[in-house]
């Protein structure tokens, strides 16, 4: 069985195992292309011999990862209506995320 471990970050939890991408929450401080990345907030720890679960977190485990881009998610339209009132307001929104690559668990 793969090495596993459930990560917070960004008021959510990601379950990641080596080599896999994945779509966080846009991430504190200003980063590029490249720059490793650490998550000290492990929640479990899976070798496929022993399961570590913390309370709240495992302490002294850690998750690496590279950022691989910084960009923002397509456009969300918002249409506020009310009919017979002449109420209409229309504001987009783009949701600003970090693709990472999780390189050690």
């Amino acid at each position: 069985m793969a090495k596993i471990a459930i990560i917070e970050t960004g008021g959510k939890q990601y379950v990641v195992m080596q080599d896999s991408v994945l779509d966080v929450e846009k991430l504190p401080g200003s980063h590029k292309a490249g720059d490793k990345i650490t998550f000290d907030k492990v929640l479990l720890t899976d070798d496929g011999k022993e399961t570590k679960v913390g309370a709240p977190y495992v302490s002294g485990a850690k998750v690496s990862a590279e950022l691989v881009e910084e960009g923002r998610d397509a456009k969300v339209t918002v249409i506020r209506y009310r009919q017979k009132s002449r109420y209409y307001k229309k504001r987009g929104h783009r949701q600003p995320y970090a693709k990472v690559r999780i390189t050690a668990l």
